[in-house]
């Protein structure tokens, strides 16, 4: 019981993550607490609506498209209910209430578990819902990411349904700010070479743009 406290009490000082069987020590590029949905909304407001409009500019009539849970996506989804004839799933409990009035956009939910603290949904029958769908894109919100380390998360759950999204979808594009970089977190979703395409505000470092670019991976630069 006092390992227990222990480690719980140094998660909430920052200094460690708990994971199966122990600790991690945290540093300075891995954030070791998630922030809520409300805090997060409340974090780069604008440059999220920079992103978000630039994304929604993707979409198509006739597009099929994966929303991820986040506040990122969540804007991408406000700023669809003037779409018409586009499909779109998402495990994200806020973007699909975003979507409610876009009487243009086929709603589709993966269901499963409900994470209160994204608003998101996970588990088994989140993955399985997908496995029979294949769509033009995927918008995939992110917590860090890093050329070396990839792109990766705070919740392992979140993490496998956001690898089997890559796998049913033509593109994989990234919706962030440029605050997720030279970050990473405990859950690896994919490799930063498997991306397609990342919006990101032009605050992004300037190592960073040129290794995504030496990826060859198309990045879209926005302004507030």
């Amino acid at each position: 019981v006092t390992i227990r406290n222990d480690l719980a009490f140094l998660e909430k000082q920052g200094i460690a993550v708990r994971a199966y069987g122990g600790a991690l020590i945290c540093d300075s590029t891995t954030p070791s607490v998630e922030p809520s949905v409300e805090d997060k909304s409340a974090l780069n407001t604008a440059m999220k609506r920079s992103v978000a409009k630039a994304a929604v500019e993707l979409i198509q009539p006739g597009h099929r498209v994966i929303l991820d849970s986040g506040t990122t996506t969540f804007e991408i989804a406000r700023l669809m209910r003037k779409h018409t004839d586009v499909i779109a799933m998402t495990n994200g409990m806020n973007v699909a209430n975003a979507l409610l009035e876009a009487e243009g956009v086929e709603l589709l939910m993966t269901g499963g578990h409900l994470r209160r603290q994204s608003q998101s949904f996970y588990g088994d029958q989140a993955e399985q819902s997908l496995q029979n769908y294949h769509f033009d894109m995927l918008f995939l919100g992110v917590d860090a990411i890093d050329l070396e380390r990839g792109v990766s998360t705070h919740n392992e759950d979140e993490a496998r349904l956001n690898r089997r999204m890559c796998e049913v979808a033509e593109r994989i594009i990234v919706v962030t700010d440029s605050s997720k970089f030279n970050r990473s977190s405990l859950h690896k979703i994919i490799d930063t070479q498997r991306i397609d395409m990342i919006i990101v505000d032009e605050g992004i470092p300037a190592d960073s743009l040129e290794g995504l670019r030496k990826a060859g991976v198309e990045v879209i630069l926005v302004g507030e």
